[in-house]
Order: structure tokens, then sequence, then C-alpha cells
């Protein structure tokens, strides 16, 4: 029970995004799914690590397409429980303003999905280098957005804060915005909650001028990777007369590869990348015109011994080249929290059918609903939205796992009643020993004195008398 303690006093505070108590307390279960789960078999791998009867299928099932849970207050609500949980990475605020800026790391992430009657299920293109990764998939894009915290012995995690479904659906031939126009979207309703300027560090993709004027005009900054054949222009030399005309804005145009091959403008420093010791690399920093971007960014060419050559582009030029390039280091921590939350917690594994959906073709693009009746389209935006739901209680669950892992790491090994080849309690465990160590302590929960008597009520309802829960075998 004592492991169950501080995951519960977290959980309640996301009470009133539930407009029911009962609700809530489904939620709760849900939550409790994702977290210490066996299997990813969807919702009925619920049933079964609860201790719970069939008949609690259906109900767990109908938690998704509740009206009384709020998407976007549970959104809120776990927006501002992170700043409570968890001590965020800051960056010391720009000249002229007070407040420290948090960093945040965005990317997207493909779903694979071989449902006919699931909306928003496209032909993807996936591009990796790994062999299990075929190239062209069926599956729903999802971009995603984490927070940048800190443990208490300087362990740094990426905690899932929130992911949406950002392609595959139509709903009406006027919209035209991008990807990048949606992101933005995302981001800026998430720093209107927490009030905040933030830096936002993404990969190459991302590194555009639209979004960049985006976040320029919110007070925001980006920190990215410039691509390969990036080209930007000097300074403009002061002029001894002014002209005629308008005043020249851009010098003349450079190559960024041909400036990476003058050696004597690099200088060595030891490497800040995170988890990277005596390691010395070569930096040249160079603030030029950017015409997608219309202003002066910052570019930081990097010489790696073991990974090569990389440009990197920041927006804040109050940034020192190494500062940006240990930003963009911390990048990789949100590609870690996608393989816990695809493979530990299922986060992606929904499987919602629609039953009156139009079925779709293996090859199918989006989906145009504009000239389809009203009723169809609010079908298709409750499926979506299901969806959403269960995709949020995973970023929850996830963020709940880490939050025991960084400020209860002695009690989660303490618990960890198993074994790993590569274990060490010293350091902060992952969200697969969290969720073991949470799974073996589910029996003295159920049966604890202290438990909520609501909770007790449910599980004399739909529990067995005698349930089977057993830890199961834990993968090295």
């Amino acid at each position: 029970m004592s492991l169950w303690i501080p995951w519960l006093q977290a959980v309640r505070l996301l009470r009133s995004a539930c407009s029911r108590s009962r609700t809530f307390f489904w939620m709760v279960l849900v939550l409790m799914g994702l977290c210490c789960r066996m299997d990813l078999a969807g919702v009925t791998s619920f049933v079964r690590v609860l201790g719970f009867r069939g008949k609690a299928y259906h109900r767990f099932l109908h938690l998704f397409h509740s009206k009384s849970l709020d998407l976007e207050k549970l959104t809120a609500c776990w927006l501002r429980l992170c700043l409570t949980l968890f001590r965020p990475l800051e960056v010391p605020a720009q000249a002229g303003t007070t407040s420290s800026r948090l960093v945040v790391l965005a990317d997207g992430i493909k779903a694979p999905k071989e449902g006919k009657r699931m909306p928003a299920v496209k032909l993807l293109h996936q591009q990796s280098a790994s062999n299990s990764k075929p190239e062209y998939i069926m599956g729903h894009s999802l971009q995603a957005i984490s927070l940048l915290v800190q443990g208490p012995h300087g362990h740094v995690a990426a905690v899932p804060l929130t992911s949406r479904i950002h392609e595959g659906l139509v709903f009406s031939n006027r919209d035209h915005r991008t990807l990048l126009d949606k992101l933005v979207t995302l981001l800026l309703s998430i720093t209107g909650i927490w009030n905040r300027p933030v830096i936002l560090v993404a990969d190459a993709y991302y590194g555009s001028g639209k979004l960049i004027l985006a976040l320029l005009g919110k007070g925001h900054q980006l920190v990215t990777r410039a691509k390969n054949n990036a080209v930007a222009y000097l300074p403009v030399p002061t002029p001894t007369r002014r002209k005629r005309g308008r005043p020249q804005i851009y010098g003349d145009k450079v190559r960024i590869k041909d400036l990476a091959q003058e050696d004597s403008a690099f200088t060595d420093a030891p490497s800040p990348v995170y988890g990277e010791n005596d390691v010395t690399l070569r930096y040249r920093c160079l603030d030029l015109m950017w015409r997608p971007a219309g202003r002066v960014v910052r570019f930081v060419i990097v010489r790696h011994p073991n990974r090569g050559t990389i440009i990197l582009l920041s927006t804040d030029l109050a940034l020192a080249p190494l500062e940006i390039l240990q930003l963009y280091g911390y990048r990789f921590r949100i590609e870690v929290g996608f393989r816990q939350a695809v493979h530990v917690l299922g986060a992606y594994g929904y499987h919602f059918w629609m039953k009156g959906m139009k079925p779709i073709r293996r090859g199918d693009g989006n989906q145009y609903l504009h000239r389809t009746t009203e009723a169809y389209r609010a079908a298709i935006r409750r499926k979506l939205s299901a969806y959403h739901i269960y995709v949020q209680l995973g970023c929850i669950a996830q963020g709940l796992l880490q939050h025991l892992s960084l400020n209860h790491t002695a009690e989660v090994w303490c618990s960890f009643r198993s074994w790993l080849r590569t274990m060490n309690p010293s350091l902060p465990p992952s969200e697969l020993v969290v969720a073991n160590a949470l799974r073996t302590c589910i029996p003295e929960f159920f049966s604890s004195p202290e438990l909520d008597p609501t909770l007790a009520k449910f599980r004399q309802d739909y529990g067995t008398p005698n349930p089977h829960l057993d830890a199961g075998p834990v993968a090295a």
C-alpha cells in the first residue's frame, strides 16, 4: 500500500476533470490498469490485472466515450499537476524579463492501426533506418509534447504532457492548416495554461520560418537542427552614406556546409551532452540572417568525434553555443519516452471501432467529411475524442510512473520483487520497474483498510471472489 499512497495523492488532483464522482473512480481504475497491466491486449488487460469480472469490460469501454470526462479539463489538470510533481529544467530569463523559461520537447509518432472502421487511419510513411519498421504503414499520425524535468540527483526525463492526432481527417475543404500550424496551436494552448515562456526543442522537421514566427510572436524560442543544405546571409555592412531606396536586409549568401570546412574557426570544448564523459568536440558559432524567419538566428556547427558534424539553429541569440548543444542533446529523451509508452504502457494501443463508419481500404489517404451529414461528422468527432482520451490517460499514467521513479526511488526498489541484469538501485528505475513494483502491491492495496470506500465498493461489485493477481515475468 505504501507505494500506492503517493500515486493516489497525485491522481486525486485530477478530480475536477470529471463532472461525476463515479466517472472519476472509473478513471482511477483505468490509470491503475495502464500503470501495471501485464499485457497490452487493450481494455481487457485492465479487467485481468485488477481482478475484475467480465461485466466491468463495458464499464471501462464506456469511460472513453463518456460526456462526464472532459478532455480539455483533464489535459489542463495534468499540465498544472506536472509543475507540482516535478522540478522542471529551467533556462534563465532573457534580458528585460523576469520569468525563467521551461524546456519542452516536440516530436511525432505513428501508431499502426489495421482497423477498417477507425477514423483518421491513413497510409503513413516512416523514415527510419530500423529493420523492424516497414516503410509504409496504415495508422494514426500523432504529435506529442513533453516537459523536460530533473530528478533530485540530476537525472533528466521527458514527462509526456499531451498527444493529439493531427492527420487523417478533413472536416472542411477550407481548412489549410499544416502539421506545423496544428503543433503551434497545441503548444500555445499549453503555455496559455502555464503562463510561462518556453524553449521548444525539436528535430529538423520543425525548423520552419512559419513555426519560428508563431513562437516569437508569443515570446517563446526554438532550438532545432538545421538541414545540411541550409543557407544563410551575412550581416549587411554599415554604409558610409545612406543611399536611395529600401535599406539592404541580406548580405552575401553563404552555405552553412561551406563554413563547416574552415578548421581554424572552430573551438575545442568538453562535450556538454547528457551522459557523455571525457569527450572533446569542436564547434563554431555564427549569427546570420535566415530568410525563412526573416531575422538573425544563431547557427552552431558541431563536430563530434563519434557522431560526425551537425548544424544547430537557435532563435535565442543569448544562449551560449554549448547551452544550445546541451538542450538539443536532451531531445532524445522524448524518443525514450515513446519507447516506454508503446512497449510498457501501451499508451497508443487503443482498439475502438466505429460500427456506422464507411470502411476504408488499405492505401487510402485523408478522409474528407465536408460532404457528409452533420450526424456522421458528430459520430466521427466522438470516436476521435475517445482516442484522445485514451492517449491522454496514457500520458498521465506514464507521468505518474516517472513521478514515483524520480521522487520515490527507494520505495520503488523496495517493492520491486524481481531481478534485472542491468538494475542499479542507486539510479531512478525505468517505467518497467515501477510498473512491476505497483503490480506486486495490488493485492495489498485492495485489502488495505485505508482503501477509499468507493473503490472498495467497486471491488466488491465487479471483482472476483479470489482474484489471481500474478506479478508476471519481467523482461531484461
